[in-house]
Parts: C-alpha cells; structure tokens; sequence
C-alpha cells in the first residue's frame, strides 16, 4: 500500500496536538475520485470535532477537513473527470462520517466534486468552497437578493457573513454587517460593506438610522439568541434567511409560530455540493481574477504542520477571514 501525510484524530486533543502521522492512502472506489490535496480552509466545526464536542454523525479515529481543492490522481474507467483536473469539494460527511481534506489525499464521490478551471493561487481557492456554497446559498436560495435590497448580515464578521456580504454588494444590495469586535470594522470597510456596525447596545437604533423603512432582508448567523430581534426591523414581505448560530443556541424550547412576526418570511439554509453550481463557481473565480471580487482571507498556512497553529487562529477570534491551509 502507498503511503501519504495527514492529521488523523483517534480520541480529543489540543490545537497544538494536530500533528501530521503517516497512513495509507484510500483505495479507489466505484463512484469515487482520488484527488491529490493542494489546499483546504479551516473551519469551526472542524475545531469542535477536535474537541471532541461533535454531533453524532463524528466518528473517531478521523482525519478532519470538511472541504478542499485539488488536482484528480485517479478516476475508475468511464468517468467523466480526467487526472489533472482542478476540482473543489464540501461537505457530503466529509471529515466527519468519513475522511476528510487534512491529508495529501482524499477520497471522494464524484457527485460532491466541482470541476474549474483558474490560474489562481490555490490559496485563494482553498477559501472558498464551504464558506462560498454556504453564502451563496443563503443570498439566492434563502433570501432571493436583487439590486438595491437592503441586507442586514448578523454575525457579519464571520467567514461566511464576510463572503456573504461580499457577494450581495456585487449583486447591487446595500449591505448592513455587524461585529461585536472593533477591529474587524476596518476590514469589513476594505472588502466593501457599506455599514460595517458594531454589534452593542446602540445595534438598534444604528440599524433604524440605516434604514428607517427597515431592512429588506436579514442573514442570521447569530442564532436563536438575535433571530427575534433581527425580523423586527425586517419590512412586510421581507426575509430572514437562519444559516448559522455563532452564539451556539441552535435551537428554542417552547417555539411557536406566532413568535414570527406577521407578514415576515423566516427560512433557512444548510446546503451540500450540489447547491453550489458549477458555473457560478467557474463565474466566481472570473471575477477574483479579474479583481471585482475580494476573497476575505485572514492568513495562509503552509503544510500539515502548520494546522495546529491555524486551528489555534481561528479560535482566538482575533482574525477577520478564512484561514487557509496549502500543502
């Protein structure tokens, strides 16, 4: 058997424990690509799996990583995917229920793969699947933004409230984003958030000033703990799309429908692969290309070694942006 690097979890551990042991590398299978690793982000349901504090779907030993990009090293006779092609991928029980990015190889079926084609560095691509899929679901499925909606994004100085944003200001949306960190401000001004606000005691009435006939749309990334009070400055008609919960309460005992507030739509998203197309990833990284489109990346990791002090990173919350791990 041939062998391969990767970060493969048998029980809970440190940050500073994420090292990389020696394994075999997987075995192709029907229906499955192998593709050789050359980036993956990191992310926050990657740092709660290593804690051990997973859903049940997490089964140790594991190697972790829920998204990545790479180049196809093998494919089974009659697929439609060639070796050397440039594919990205998420989800799908990735680095959880199976095998995941944190390696120099990963197994994966070929209906989660998104083939492209970009000259650009693989650390820009490494950022973007998961938090790509997850804002672009949640702007076109979730919410339906169009030009001149105004967008409130709560929980706005995360990965996906930053990408989100972004997105929504290309499509001609003015855009409300809030932090409860100061220093984040600055970069969500620089990615092009018309407000960046600061998420206290003033929210409110900062988000009246904004917009006096109230918002058009919310992103709730917050969770239970905001969702009340984010659809009360919704408008009649509005959306409040519930994609994330930062503040960690996912769920509310003694829910009723009567909470929603007349004439107000409240939907969700929590998308896989298949909800991010294939063109509009290609359109995507056009745009980066050519410079229209800023990827929110807070720092780039070379090699396996360096995922402990990534995963450490993004724990902290001192960082605006992805972290990105290239091999």
């Amino acid at each position: 058997m041939m062998k391969m690097k990767a970060i493969k979890l048998t029980q809970p551990c440190k940050a500073s424990e994420l090292v990389p042991t020696t394994v075999e590398i997987p075995e192709l299978k029907p229906g499955y690509a192998l593709i050789k690793v050359k980036a993956f982000g990191v992310n926050e349901s990657e740092v709660t799996s290593r804690k051990g504090e997973s859903s049940s779907d997490f089964k140790y030993p594991r190697i972790l990583g829920i998204e990545g990009v790479g180049v196809i090293d093998k494919v089974n006779p009659g697929s439609s995917f060639k070796v050397g092609q440039k594919v990205a991928t998420m989800m799908g029980g990735m680095g959880r229920a199976i095998d995941g990015s944190y390696a120099e190889y990963m197994l994966i079926k070929e209906k989660n793969l998104i083939p492209f084609e970009s000259n650009l560095d693989w650390s820009i691509i490494g950022a973007l699947p998961e938090m790509l899929q997850t804002a672009y679901g949640s702007i076109s499925q979730g919410l339906h933004i169009k030009k001149d909606d105004v967008l409130l994004v709560r929980g706005g100085s995360s990965t996906v409230g930053l990408m989100a944003s972004v997105l929504a200001h290309h499509l001609g949306a003015k855009v409300i984003a809030t932090t409860r960190n100061e220093k984040k401000l600055a970069t969500m001004k620089d990615l092009g958030i018309d407000y960046p606000l600061l998420d206290n005691s003033a929210f409110v009435e900062e988000v009246k000033k904004i917009a006096p006939a109230k918002v058009d749309k919310v992103l709730e990334l917050v969770g239970f703990s905001t969702l009340f009070q984010d659809m009360s400055l919704v408008k009649e008609g509005g959306y409040t799309c519930f994609t994330g919960a930062l503040g960690g309460k996912w769920t509310l005992d003694n829910f009723s429908p009567f909470m929603i507030p007349t004439g107000i739509f409240l939907t969700s998203y929590a998308g896989e692969a298949k909800d991010l197309p294939t063109k509009y990833f290609n359109q995507i990284l056009q745009l980066i290309e050519e410079h229209k489109l800023t990827v929110p990346i807070a720092k780039v990791y070379h090699g396996l070694t360096e995922v402990g002090e990534a995963q450490a990173n993004l724990e902290s919350g001192k960082f605006s942006g992805k972290h990105v791990v290239v091999l």
